[in-house]
């Protein structure tokens, strides 16, 4: 190997690791292997940050803007209005909803799909009195499966077509992906539908509401409270009354060993506890406790019927994520407390105020009844208990739908290029009022732009410096005499096998220079290989870390890390299974 190829294969080892280690986030993990780079000389200074105005980074960006235009239109639901019906069984329901999630999901972002059903889909299961973990995690994979079939539907196949035009001078058009993306996915979905629902683990705690519901919260003992002096074990009939767990004391900052009931009270202390919200509330107007400290008391003195609990879901790109609520400011900015935090696999040992927030979190909110919906825009969570909390403007939902279908026809029909189509979509969405100028640019996932932004020009070096081509050729040498479709099936586990645990757009831009590769080194058409690719790299269903879909239904669905493979390696199988014939028929070697 070269010494560039060493320093880069270094640079991507680093990337790798970091990002399966999970303590910085990926945008940061990204930018500083692209100025790493730089610095060891084996990126151009002159093209460091061309991925920035590249196609697929523009896309991705305008795909999310029209995305929201959609959702704040009501576009999606004259569609889900009428078909939801709690009263239909979970087989059905999962195959009505997996299909509008998959449909959806070709023609939006598969992220914003997923944001916009899984309320409707939490609702349901709770007027059917079921557990929504049951079809949480289907949904995902349905929303996931339907971004194969278009161009726009998932970020690998805008990274796909953009590769391929600057390799092969075209790219794949808006429906090239739809015949092996379509087969797989309908597939796909009829498993999820039939079968796979049913080996999600089914337990004790998870078969109805409560699992969603129950939180690690804090009440504070106030001054001048009677409970000042008397031992915590006094409020424990009151806690058993209330159906709520003490945890335990918090004292100064600091938790007392085991749930210290011997130990007398002070103003100020903190207790720790596990409850549903309906149940936090009963113990606190039964013991008066507080809901926050005393400084922040003055912040929420509004009167209670103006008070609204509201439960939300944490994104990656929420600005809370990897934050707490005092570092952004919660209560001075929205005179809002975070009551209770739900998650799942990870147990809370600090006080909540002090606790970053992850990524699949729920959060227990009070806050001002009329800036609900704004509290929960702020923080870029996504709303649980409350689909009105979506403001939409019903009355532009067919402007709406006009003005996106009629770019994807154009683009479709090679009369406006598509960034560009894309681009006048979002402009008619600004200048009808249905997407305020004011709120576009916080519809863009700023640190999905700086992941591409920065790994496209990595990948680029890469493929320039031959390291694609060495591993196009290991993979050639390890399936050397076998037929096409073992060459293309080795690709695809390599693929999927990178993206249940990276990123699938860091994934795409590797693997599909490699398959690029590999189809020279045998003489092949690159197309097969390609699309080989553009599914696999989508087809993360292993993990919660494999895609931001998996991550926002973890919290939700009550699902542990290892729930994931039980649906998730079955269906890999099938969706290989399938998208192989399919490939070697539509896109012949």
């Amino acid at each position: 190997m070269t010494s560039d190829q060493i320093i880069l294969f270094a640079l991507f080892g680093t990337v790798f690791a970091l990002l399966l280690w999970g303590r910085l986030r990926y945008d940061l993990v990204a930018f500083g292997a692209l100025l790493a780079g730089v610095l060891f000389g084996v990126v151009e200074t002159g093209s460091a940050f061309a991925g920035f105005g590249h196609p697929a980074t523009v896309i991705v960006a305008l795909v999310l803007v029209v995305s929201a235009g959609l959702v704040r239109s009501g576009a999606v639901f004259v569609i889900t209005r009428t078909l939801v019906d709690s009263a239909r069984s979970l087989g059905s329901h999962i195959a009505l909803m997996g299909t509008v999630g998959g449909i959806l999901s070709a023609f939006m972002n598969n992220v914003a799909a997923l944001a916009l059903l899984m309320p409707v889909d939490i609702q349901t299961a709770r007027k059917a009195g079921r557990s929504p973990g049951l079809s949480l995690m289907p949904l995902s994979f349905a929303t996931i499966l339907g971004g194969m079939i278009t161009l726009i539907g998932t970020p690998p196949n805008i990274i796909i077509a953009s590769i391929r035009e600057e390799t092969l001078g075209a790219p794949f058009a808006m429906f090239d992906f739809a015949p092996v993306g379509l087969a797989a996915a309908t597939t796909g979905l009829a498993f999820v539908a039939l079968i796979g629902w049913r080996l999600i683990p089914a337990r004790q705690d998870a078969t109805g509401t409560e699992a969603l519901q129950a939180y690690i919260a804090e009440l504070t003992v106030p001054e001048g409270s009677a409970h000042v002096g008397k031992r915590l074990e006094t409020l424990q009939d009151a806690a058993e009354s209330a159906d709520i767990a003490i945890l335990g004391l918090i004292r100064d900052g600091q938790r007392r060993r085991g749930r210290a009931m011997s130990v007398r009270l002070l103003a100020g202390d903190v207790l720790l506890i596990e409850a549903t919200p309906e149940a936090l509330d009963e113990f606190r107007a039964a013991t008066r406790l507080a809901v926050t400290d005393a400084k922040r008391a003055e912040q929420l003195q509004i009167a209670s019927e103006d008070q609204v609990l509201i439960e939300v879901v944490v994104p990656e790109t929420a600005r809370i994520a990897g934050r707490t609520t005092n570092a952004i400011g919660l209560p001075w900015r929205h005179r809002s407390v975070l009551m209770g935090i739900s998650r799942k696999g990870t147990r809370i040992t600090r006080q909540m105020r002090r606790t970053p927030i992850e990524p699949g979190d729920i959060l227990l909110l009070l806050c001002p009844r009329d800036t609900a919906r704004d509290v929960t825009a702020w923080l870029g969570c996504l709303p649980l208990a409350d689909r009105g909390l979506a403001p939409t403007q019903d009355h532009k939902t067919w402007l709406a739908i006009a003005l996106f279908a009629g770019a994807v026809l154009a683009a479709s029909l090679g009369l406006i290029y598509l960034p560009v189509a894309l681009g006048l979509v979002a402009v008619g969405y600004v200048l009808t009022g249905i997407l305020p100028i004011s709120d576009i640019y916080d519809h863009i996932e700023w640190p999905v732009v700086v992941l591409l932004g920065s790994m496209i020009p990595l990948g680029a070096a890469l493929d320039q410096a031959g390291g694609t081509a060495l591993i196009a050729n290991s993979l050639v040498s390890l399936t050397d005499g076998l037929p096409a479709w073992a060459v293309l099936t080795v690709l695809m586990v390599v693929t999927m096998t990178l993206s249940d645990v990276l990123n699938n757009t860091a994934t795409a831009i590797v693997a599909a220079p490699v398959g690029i590769e590999m189809a020279r080194v045998l003489n092949a058409s690159p197309d097969p290989f390609l699309m080989a690719v553009a599914v696999a790299a989508s087809a993360a269903f292993l993990t919660p870390i494999g895609h931001k879909n998996n991550t926002l239904v973890l919290g939700p669905g009550g699902y542990r890390f290892g729930d994931y493979w039980r649906m998730g390696l079955p269906l890999e199988i099938i969706v290989t299974a399938t998208a192989i014939p399919a490939i070697l028929f539509f896109w012949p070697l």
